[in-house]
């Protein structure tokens, strides 16, 4: 999703909960008050759920960036040759 798509929904989501507030103050009765119930729940419920699917992206984005590690850590390993036990420094054992 581009930030451009991010911001027109994050900017409807506000809209609607503003319409809602606008329909609570114009509208008289009680078919503002239900109005603006709705309007006002249905915007903010939306933003809610963006804010958890931006989260959800970032974790996604987050697993790719740790796999694309991981893969070339191991391309890397595949590539260096392996050290024998011979080529290690042989120590005595540490007392205690």
């Amino acid at each position: 999703m581009s930030t451009q798509h991010r911001m027109a929904a994050f900017g409807t989501a506000g809209v609607v909960a503003l319409v809602g507030v606008l329909c609570g103050i114009v509208v008289p009765g009680e078919a503002g008050q239900l109005l603006a119930i709705a309007l006002v729940s249905i915007g903010l419920g939306a933003i809610v759920l963006l804010v958890f699917f931006e989260i959800g992206l970032s974790e996604d984005h987050d697993r790719e960036r740790e796999e694309e590690r991981r893969q070339r850590d191991a391309r890397e390993a595949a590539e260096r040759p392996a050290r024998s036990v011979r080529a290690m420094r042989w120590r005595p054992p540490r007392r205690p």
